[in-house]
């Protein structure tokens, strides 16, 4: 599996990638994701897998040279949506030429891309692409974009990057967001890529590969989880103060062959009705 995210802000753009891939317990292995296209001063643009291993490489190596419908390649198109077209054809014709033998070997045609990045004349652009090669765009309401195990470095994000975030908070929120995935899941692993596009530089000029003995990650992985502890130690436990309430558990009959007890059920009160009480 895989965990990668893009994040499109109004500074740029920022990417990053894990490279574990696994088809069991006892077949892991590193694989790069994240690929760039670059024409310095004209364009660059990245693209980060998830999905079938086999299915990515073949559109990454098919798309390097390919014309779509247009005539244009991602070297000429005029602008990122058509570079995005043409990258879902490029999807669209490894399906075609790849889907039907996968499925009489039970391997569905599966992969996941986040692309993005920068032509000359128009602003930072990041799209989502998927298995059909359909796309869509991110914008302010949605200013980033995962694929793979996406779930637990979720929360995060959603907390914290807005359009208005900086490259350098983005790029460490991104990376608290990877360290929650490692920790929760086996299938992702290090070393990890990170890209950080500033708008119209049109130059990949901040790229780091991210392993066990980057300091800075390392800082970032034991001061996250001792911050968390810290403030979750910090909130007060719930208080369990006798108080009457109607609400009662579901309770399932005894059995015949069962005996009851003596002792009677105590009173159950709500957090909320709780913290009320506290309040007055």
């Amino acid at each position: 599996m895989t965990y990668c995210v893009g994040m499109r802000l109004d500074a740029g753009l920022v990417f990053l990638s894990d490279s574990r891939t696994n088809a069991g317990v006892d077949q892991v292995g590193t694989f790069r994701k994240l690929n760039v296209f670059e024409n310095p001063g004209d364009r660059v643009m990245v693209m980060m897998t998830a999905g079938n291993l086999s299915i990515s490489q073949s559109i990454r190596q098919l798309v390097n040279d390919f014309t779509g419908s247009n005539g244009h390649s991602i070297w000429t198109a005029p602008n990122m949506y058509e570079a995005a077209r043409i990258m879902g054809e490029a999807v669209r014709t490894v399906h075609e030429r790849e889907a039907k033998a996968l499925a009489e070997f039970g391997i569905e045609f599966n992969v996941s891309i986040i692309f993005g990045g920068q032509v000359r004349g128009e602003r930072c652009r990041l799209f989502q692409i998927y298995s059909a090669g359909n796309f869509i765009e991110s914008h302010s309401e949605n200013t980033y974009f995962q694929i793979g195990e996406a779930k637990y470095g979720k929360p995060i994000i959603d907390r914290v990057v807005t359009p208005a975030t900086s490259l350098d908070e983005a790029a460490k929120c991104a990376l608290i967001s990877m360290d929650s995935t490692l920790r929760s899941n086996i299938s992702v692993g290090l070393p990890l890529d990170l890209l950080v596009y500033a708008d119209n530089s049109l130059a990949v000029t901040r790229f780091v590969t991210v392993d066990e003995k980057n300091q800075y990650f390392q800082m970032i992985r034991s001061t996250w989880g001792q911050q968390l502890k810290t403030i979750f130690e910090g909130i007060e436990a719930p208080q369990w103060d006798a108080m009457p309430s109607p609400a009662q558990p579901v309770r399932m009959p005894l059995p015949d062959s069962v005996t009851p007890g003596n002792a009677v059920p105590a009173p159950l009160q709500s957090v909320a009705q709780q913290f009320a009480n506290r309040q007055q």
